[in-house]
């Protein structure tokens, strides 16, 4: 039996994060188990710097960590995000709520694991397991603070996260029927030749769609970030949806699947600035914010498709939008718990990653934008550099929104002077959301960094910046805060369907209904438990396991084509 082969840092980078939540488990750690945060992403971060792969041929159907270029880059940012954001945790979170830090930080290294796994798979298997890993876990950073909005956002994430994961889940069997084998490349060429490609790559589509953020499935997003804590926000946007990029950039094969993404990257991303501006939580503002910016993401993802040209710059563009959003959303909780001269900073520290995400001149937005645009259409071009008005707009009213919900929420106590774990994260952030982009344009495929302060370059970097500004001036409404209309809800397609915010009105009125049935009832539910507390017994629950498990090999020996859910690794696969 081989345990692993390759780097062992690849295997520890998914091993210690696991081993962390084992031991936020520990009853007596409490509110401790804050201090495991920054500690989970420690190996990635070391992997994502020294490269290296591995793989342990006897666990699932063979664990392969072998990630492209795309992988590895979103990895380090990734790393960069939750380190980042579990130092700010740590500084921020409430130490009285011990069995609750505890229940958050187990699921935060959960979801650590799974977000690095989809970023070091080498094969469909390592990715779906990571994948339902980052989805499932981060349901409960979503309700950590469980009020009746964080339930709420939690019952819509859950549900569309499980849709993602049957399409997902999906997608990739009828795939892999086809490939040969369950290697990345090997599924991606099954999409594009095998019969039903056009199928499964909608399917995944879907599946990887309502993870990134893509419209129209984004609606998730804009109720989640606010009701997560500052720092459970900042990961989630930052780095959890780009569990669904990397899955679009490494799975969707190459062709006229591109011309979807384009279209369906334009509409959000300049719709959802526009929605975002009829907000007035700055933390739902920066939610759509996220959803316009995963749009230009998609569209630098369709062009390669199209044009069947290399990954990296959509990957370089989510790379930085994962910084500085997650910058923007550290500096809300810095901002709220700042006060005097010390949230004039903080408001500072804002605007500067803002002006980042908007492109403006010689940031590392304006570096990754010219990373993306280098092999676009002129046409497509200037659409990307148009989302940049936009995109001004909707942070500047997120700027506003910001010192306005503080000067609210008056001086904190002690003078408002915030401790060094709220300023470091996003200060860090901020600075690598500026700089790494133009360190690396060359690398990234892009040109030297000396273009970014060519006349023509800094002129289509400024203008989209000063028109943002420009039109805000000019469109805000006049008469002080009576003058403005009532923020709309967020969640834009959900208030749409009709009562859904009134879901439990069908169940009060089904149980109304059916009181005549007591008995019955009564008598059902009495067996399901006899029932349960019997499985639940270990003997009863390993007779239930092996009747599954021989259930499955006899509907495998009778039909070949179920042979692909449990052939051991490397075995060859015969399907119809």
């Amino acid at each position: 039996m081989t345990v692993f082969t390759g780097d062992p840092l690849a295997l520890l980078a998914l091993v210690w994060p696991l081993a962390l939540a084992l031991v936020a488990c520990w009853p007596r750690l409490g509110w401790r188990a804050l201090d495991l945060l920054p500690l989970a992403s420690l190996p990635a971060l070391a992997l994502a710097v020294t490269g290296g792969s591995g793989g342990a041929p006897d666990v699932l159907l063979g664990l392969v960590l072998a990630p492209g270029p795309e992988g590895r880059l979103l990895l380090g940012m990734v790393a960069v995000v939750w380190l980042a954001g579990g130092l700010f945790a740590r500084g921020a979170m409430a130490r009285g709520e011990g069995g609750r830090i505890a229940a958050f930080s187990g699921f935060w290294c959960l979801t650590f694991a799974g977000n690095a796994g989809v970023m070091l798979a080498g094969d469909a298997i390592t990715f779906y397991a990571s994948f339902t890993a980052v989805s499932l876990a981060a349901w409960g950073l979503v309700i950590h603070d469980r009020t009746a909005a964080a339930l709420t956002a939690g019952r819509v994430y859950l549900v569309l996260a499980l849709v993602g994961e049957v399409c997902l889940l999906m997608g990739l069997l009828i795939a892999a029927t086809a490939a040969d084998g369950f290697a990345i490349g090997a599924v991606r060429a099954a999409l594009a030749e095998g019969p039903h490609g056009a199928l499964a790559a909608g399917l995944l589509v879907a599946g990887l769609g309502i993870k990134a953020g893509m419209v129209p499935l984004h609606v998730w997003l804009p109720l989640a970030h606010p009701a997560a804590p500052v720092p459970g926000s900042a990961v989630l946007s930052g780095a959890i949806v780009k569990a669904g990029v990397i899955g679009m950039l490494i799975l969707l094969p190459d062709g006229d699947l591109g011309i979807a993404l384009i279209a369906l990257g334009l509409v959000g991303a300049f719709g959802a600035a526009l929605w975002g501006l009829t907000q007035e939580n700055p933390k739902a503002i920066l939610a759509y914010s996220t959803v316009s910016q995963i749009g230009i993401v998609l569209v630098l993802a369709g062009v390669s498709l199209v044009f069947a040209e290399t990954r990296l710059p959509a990957a370089a563009y989510a790379a930085h939008h994962g910084l500085a959003k997650a910058a923007l959303f550290l500096s809300v909780g810095l901002v709220l718990a700042a006060g005097g001269r010390w949230r004039a900073g903080a408001l500072a520290l804002a605007a500067l990653a803002a002006a980042s995400v908007a492109g403006a001149p010689a940031t590392g937005g304006a570096a990754a934008k010219a990373i993306g645009k280098a092999g676009l259409p002129d046409w497509l071009s200037g659409a990307v550099t148009a989302t940049g008005i936009t995109t001004t707009i909707l942070l500047v009213w997120f700027l506003v929104r910001l010192r306005a919900t503080a000067a609210a929420k008056g001086v904190p106590k002690g003078g408002g002077r915030p401790r060094l774990l709220l300023w470091g994260p996003p200060v860090v952030l901020t600075g690598a959301a500026l700089v790494a982009p133009v360190l690396l344009m060359p690398a990234l495929g892009g040109p030297d960094p000396a273009y970014l302060w060519q006349g023509t370059n800094l002129v289509e970097a400024i203008w989209p910046v000063l028109a943002g500004i420009g039109l805000l001036v000019l469109l805000a409404p006049r008469g002080g805060e009576g003058a403005r209309r009532a923020p709309l809800p967020p969640g834009d397609l959900l208030t749409l369907l009709p009562h859904w915010r009134r879901g439990a009105a069908p169940v009060r009125q089904a149980r109304a209904a059916g009181r005549g049935l007591g008995p019955l009832r009564r008598t059902l539910e009495s067996a399901a438990g006899r029932a349960e507390a019997r499985l639940v017994r270990w003997r009863w629950s390993g007779v239930a396991m092996a009747l599954t498990i021989g259930g499955l090999a006899l509907l495998s020996a009778s039909e070949p084509g179920v042979a692909v859910l449990i052939a051991p690794a490397g075995a060859p696969i015969s399907l119809p």
